[in-house]
């Protein structure tokens, strides 16, 4: 049974909450934006907790991989969770449930309770399925890719906003409240967690999973298939090669961004003299992009999608990660400090708008399953990010790991034509666009005109 009454504008009606499509967009992207910000609001705090539990370098990465590894799990879990009781009770489920450990971690005494205090918050990295699945759901295939971008895009700025937040949290509670630094950062990460834990409660009371209502109430009135129906969806999804071709492109791109967010500052302090200020300035050129690049990704995938079909998507992610490769290795060469700045701002456009086309054809492979699809694809991008960390464990030389994994990103770009779509499943995909269009004119006479059949 396929979902009705999917909204066909976006910016228009930006300001619209009395609609659930609008007020599923804000809370989703508002949601992950938040849980992005617990997952990494203790890396800024980390030199005062190293201090006080006397962690070791080696501890220290344990618990960086811990934090990103059990996001894999958590992603593919989530995905069939939200097939099976819809997005709006997971994301209030693991918004709930995570915000415990994000408090808990204030408790941490010793390397073990912080390490298993880090490994339950990376659960926190699984919102990102539930985002894209929300939006997907609840937007007309002229702008799903739109607004799946666009929700993940401002999300991840989470990331790059508590880098500077949580030590201003941190200090307030030390500098003006006058407490020591020793509870200074607990105190900063049990505030995140009481805002998760409220945003979770929110999440429940005012959204809801669909554009016709809750999966519960679409259920009772036979619009939605049974529960029972979701068995052997991850299995199906598990079973189509496009999943794993899609898997394996997000891990060459929002991978790579993670592994980028990880090695850029040290990169530009240790290849370029830069103080420590100046090069996370400089890395924060990357992370930044975040506001309009994956969007524009996304935007692009539903502009060759409404031109050339679902082909047209696939052949815009191949653009659009070819190029992340190609400028990538190019950043990896350069060694006049503008340059090298001026290629990482055009490599991170391209990662940023590889990661808005492949949402912009993920909701287009298999409907019955896509929470498991999402999922899957999702985890790619965690297992590529801890995949490319070990080229940077000194093995070889920095710049030589980028432009091996720039050459292996242009690769992977190929495997974009493997995601290939039926006639039947183009025509599919059209007559549900004319479908929502004609019902968005049928109440707003100034919706846009059905399009043409693409060739």
């Amino acid at each position: 049974m396929e979902l009705k009454g999917k909204a066909t504008r976006l910016w228009s009606d930006f300001h619209r909450l009395d609609k659930p499509q609008i007020r599923a967009f804000h809370l989703s992207w508002f949601a992950f934006f938040l849980c992005f910000f617990a997952w990494f609001g203790i890396a800024p705090l980390m030199p005062i907790v190293r201090d006080e539990l006397g962690l070791t370098a080696q501890q220290i990465g344990w618990t960086i991989v811990a934090s990103v590894a059990i996001t894999v799990l958590a992603r593919l879990f989530i995905g069939w969770a939200c097939d099976r009781y819809g997005p709006r009770l997971a994301y209030s489920g693991l918004l709930v449930f995570c915000a415990f450990p994000v408090m808990g971690i204030g408790l941490a005494q010793s390397f073990e309770t912080f390490l298993i205090a880090r490994l339950l918050i990376g659960v926190i990295g699984a919102s990102f399925v539930i985002t894209q699945y929300h939006t997907s759901i609840m937007f007309a295939p002229n702008l799903v890719g739109t607004a799946n971008a666009t929700s993940a895009g401002w999300g991840n700025l989470g990331g790059g906003v508590t880098q500077f937040a949580m030590p201003v949290v941190f200090a307030f509670f030390v500098t003006i409240l006058g407490f020591s630094e020793a509870v200074g950062w607990r105190l900063a990460m049990v505030s995140a967690g009481v805002v998760c834990l409220l945003v979770g409660i929110a999440y429940f009371f005012f959204t809801q999973d669909a554009p016709e209502g809750n999966y519960r109430d679409l259920r009772a009135r036979g619009k939605l298939a049974d529960a029972k129906s979701t068995r052997g969806t991850f299995r199906l999804a598990c079973k189509d090669h496009r999943v794993w071709a899609l898997a394996i492109i997000y891990a060459a791109c929002f991978g790579i961004e993670l592994t980028i967010n990880n090695v850029a500052a040290l990169y530009f302090a240790d290849y370029f003299g830069m103080g420590l200020t100046t090069a996370g300035i400089a890395a924060a050129c990357f992370g930044l992009m975040n506001i309009f690049a994956r969007t524009l990704g996304g935007m692009f995938g539903d502009r060759f999608g409404l031109k050339w079909g679902l082909k047209g998507r696939v052949t815009w992610l191949f653009i659009a990660l070819f190029a992340e490769g190609i400028a990538l290795m190019f950043f990896s060469q350069m060694t006049w400090l503008p340059l090298a700045i001026a290629t990482l701002i055009v490599f991170s456009l391209f990662c940023q708008m590889a990661e808005g086309a492949t949402f912009a054809v993920v909701p287009f492979v298999n409907k019955k399953a896509l929470g498991s699809i999402s999922g899957i694809v999702g985890a790619g991008g965690n297992v590529g990010a801890v995949s490319a960390g070990f080229l940077f464990a000194g093995a070889i030389d920095w710049s030589t790991a980028l432009l091996i994994l720039g050459a292996l990103v242009t690769c992977c770009s190929f495997l974009a034509f493997a995601v290939r779509f039926s006639p039947a499943m183009e025509r599919e995909a059209w007559e549900d666009l004319q479908g929502e269009l004609a019902r968005s004119e049928a109440d707003d006479e100034n919706a846009p005109a059905g399009m043409p059949l693409p060739a």
